[in-house]
């Protein structure tokens, strides 16, 4: 049960927000709560102020919170009727009219499993084209806020179960054996940068990227930030490009008027040219 201490929830927010530098008032309350709630357990206490003495005695407990208030769930390929559908029908016409210089953006990016399938779905588009050198023209950015997410998507080491959802071009191609994980190759990382942006806190460049993918992100926030980044990524998109949202999300504001729906089930939505 989550404990009805409204004092204790606001005074244990405004430190986390302050000295762990999340924006937890643009999270919805219920998730926020949750989330605490399950590193309150973990630490066998019953109350806000008993959790922030955990704070105050555990300094590693800073890092575990973190993780469990950012934490996505992700692998290569996920929800394959997704990426299906932008590698037959949309894909290769935006590289074709981009002469394969293509910029994209994983927003969210957690470990980077969803950065990396980005590039291998380029990689495969562009060399099915009779472009394979075109590959090296894709940039992609690959950001989220967790420091250890960051740090996995550096290193591009994961395990089998990353890939439950991939088809097996994904590690035949793209990735080496290491054990019992798989590598993703160096041409392929070459292609992704990764860096550390928080989405509630910073601003977002305009007219810069091809393809958006943000999926299963802004579901965390309240209506306010999830327009107000519905909007940033709008206007970040170049002219006929592409945005992705997770199954369960909708467009909200000033975004709708911006960009059109290409695909309902999928959540695909193109600016126009």
């Amino acid at each position: 049960m989550i404990p009805d201490d409204e004092e204790g929830f606001q005074a244990l927010t405004r430190r986390v927000s302050r000295e762990a530098g999340l924006s937890l008032d643009a999270y919805k309350d219920k998730c926020l709560r949750r989330r605490l709630l399950v590193r309150m357990r973990a630490c066998s206490v019953h109350t806000y102020a008993e959790y922030m003495g955990v704070l105050d005695q555990k300094p590693e407990e800073w890092e575990k919170l973190k993780d469990a208030l950012t934490i996505n769930v992700t692998r290569f390929y996920r929800n394959p009727e997704t990426w299906d559908r932008l590698h037959t029908d949309l894909l290769p016409g935006l590289l074709q009219a981009r002469n394969g210089r293509l910029a994209a953006w994983s927003a969210g990016c957690s470990s980077g499993e969803e950065a990396y399938t980005m590039a291998m779905l380029c990689a495969e588009t562009v060399a099915a084209a009779g472009h394979p050198a075109w590959a090296e023209r894709v940039r992609i950015t690959a950001t989220d806020i967790d420091r250890g997410s960051l740090e996995r998507a550096e290193a591009g080491l994961y395990p089998q179960a990353a890939f439950l959802e991939a088809p097996e071009w994904i590690t035949q191609k793209y990735c080496t054996r290491d054990g019992e994980s798989w590598q993703v190759s160096a041409a392929v990382r070459r292609m992704v940068t990764v860096r550390k942006l928080d989405l509630t806190r910073e601003l977002i460049p305009t007219a810069a990227y091809d393809l958006i993918f943000c999926r299963n992100v802004v579901i965390y926030f309240d209506r306010p930030m999830q327009e107000r980044l519905f909007a940033q990524f709008a206007e970040a998109l170049l002219p006929g490009g592409i945005l992705v949202l997770g199954k369960v999300e909708t467009l909200l504001g000033i975004a709708r008027e911006r960009l059109t729906l290409v695909d309902a089930r999928e959540r695909i939505f193109r600016r126009a040219a």
